[in-house]
């Protein structure tokens, strides 16, 4: 996507958290909006935007008519041990639920949007909300929520603050590492948020 055209940004959100609710989570609909949604992100995030695999929900986060923050939710990492082992589940249970697992691939606060504590009630919203979208899209419900924290770069506070339990750290071999090149590269704290009381027990049904 080219994005080197100038675009003035809008006026700085500076104001309490409260201020900026209602929060709207609007499903990223159209090409026009599908377009508008990536130069964001290519512009404002550091890992850019990929085409995701498989599922995902692409999301602007709104009060009103402005445009505060973008989420992408996507399918779940294959393999992650610190997850894995906190589930408890085995290879063969692992196979047939984890696409009752999703993973928060994108969040990115607007760089104008200066609003302390917005961020984990984006997070608390989409826990309430991205369920029923997910199986509206889908056609299941998720029972986890998955996140990857650059520790290099965020200390995963917006997590913590929305009651995501951290779990351990990855190995450092992203999602496109099948030869294993890259390991101990870009390690990241992995964070989870179940969506069930008994999310574990059911990812380990037969």
């Amino acid at each position: 996507m080219d994005i080197s055209g100038t675009r003035s940004e809008p006026a700085p959100v500076t104001c309490a958290a409260s201020e900026c609710e209602p929060l709207e989570l609007a499903l990223v609909e159209g090409q026009a909006e599908s377009r508008r949604w990536r130069e964001q992100l290519e512009r404002h995030h550091y890992l850019g935007c990929r085409v995701p695999f498989g599922a995902h929900l692409r999301y602007w986060v709104r009060n009103g008519e402005q445009d505060l923050a973008c989420l992408l939710w996507t399918s779940p990492a294959w393999k992650m041990q610190a997850r894995d082992a906190w589930i408890g589940w085995n290879d063969a249970q692992r196979r047939r639920n984890l696409q009752a697992i999703i993973n928060n691939g994108r969040f990115l606060i607007l760089p104008w949007v200066h609003v302390k504590g917005l961020a984990s009630k984006i997070l608390a919203l989409s826990a309430h909300q991205l369920p029923q979208d997910w199986a509206s899209h889908y056609g299941h419900h998720p029972l986890l929520l998955e996140t990857l924290v650059d520790t290099s770069r965020f200390r995963g506070t917006c997590y913590r603050a929305a009651n995501w339990i951290h779990v351990g750290q990855t190995t450092g071999r992203g999602r496109m590492d099948r030869e294993h090149a890259a390991h101990g590269q870009a390690v990241k704290d992995i964070y989870i948020y179940p969506l069930a009381c008994d999310a574990r027990q059911q990812l380990c049904t037969d």
